[in-house]
């Protein structure tokens, strides 16, 4: 079902992986929303005064929604599943057991974000982090997305939560996946890890960033 709306802005910064992660669900469930570029490097923008006065915490992404306003990328894709998305497939609110999956994804999202994505700002944006420290915390997730994955396609189950369909979960772990390279993070011992984004390439709606490519010819065995 497609879901039309002008009234919503997203505070954005195109090579930010959590504001992608909004942008994907947003092209995904088709709505319509205007974006506020906020220049996170070099112009350093988030720590504005005028940023802080939408955001105290200076953090991107920031989506506005008549008067609500939301300043995390997780809640952010909760709210935008649980309103827009009449099927419920994304936030499958009504199973006690999935949402439980899902949330347990979302705190997984975040500690990728806390290694692969620090890795990523000490490789492209000279962030002064222990950038070995964090490549090797990332590969210790990715190996457990990995396995989690490979078991989960034995079961004819390919996303992350069981189910026919993607939930916010996969939409959440995405980003600083597809994009750990730029962090010097290989991905070529993680087979299962990337059929499963070249799946979620192939959701309708998927949209890219610079660094993130389109599907390529599907396989044909």
């Amino acid at each position: 079902m497609q879901a039309k709306h002008t009234l919503i802005t997203l505070y954005d910064y195109e090579l930010s992986g959590n504001c992608y992660k909004v942008r994907l669900l947003l092209s995904m469930l088709n709505i319509e929303y205007t974006s506020q570029t906020v220049e996170f490097y070099p112009a350093q923008q988030h720590k504005t005064s005028w940023f802080k006065s939408i955001n105290p915490l200076g953090t991107l992404p920031v989506l506005v929604d008549d008067d609500l306003t939301l300043k995390d990328s997780a809640a952010i894709l909760v709210y935008l599943a649980s309103r827009y998305d009449k099927s419920e497939n994304w936030y499958p609110a009504g199973d006690a057991a999935t949402l439980a999956k899902v949330t347990e994804w979302l705190a997984f999202a975040d500690s990728i974000t806390g290694s692969a994505s620090q890795a990523r700002l000490a490789e492209g944006f000279f962030y002064q982090l222990d950038a070995e420290a964090c490549r090797a915390s990332a590969h210790q997730l990715f190996r457990i997305l990995d396995e989690h994955l490979w078991f989960a396609e034995q079961q004819n189950q390919p996303w992350l939560v069981s189910g026919a369909e993607p939930t916010i979960a996969d939409i959440a772990c995405f980003p600083y996946v597809i994009l750990s390279e730029e962090g010097s993070i290989m991905r070529q011992d993680y087979p299962a890890i990337r059929r499963w984004t070249d799946r979620i390439k192939r959701i309708p709606g998927f949209t890219v960033m610079p660094g993130v490519f389109p599907a390529g010819p599907a396989q044909t065995t």
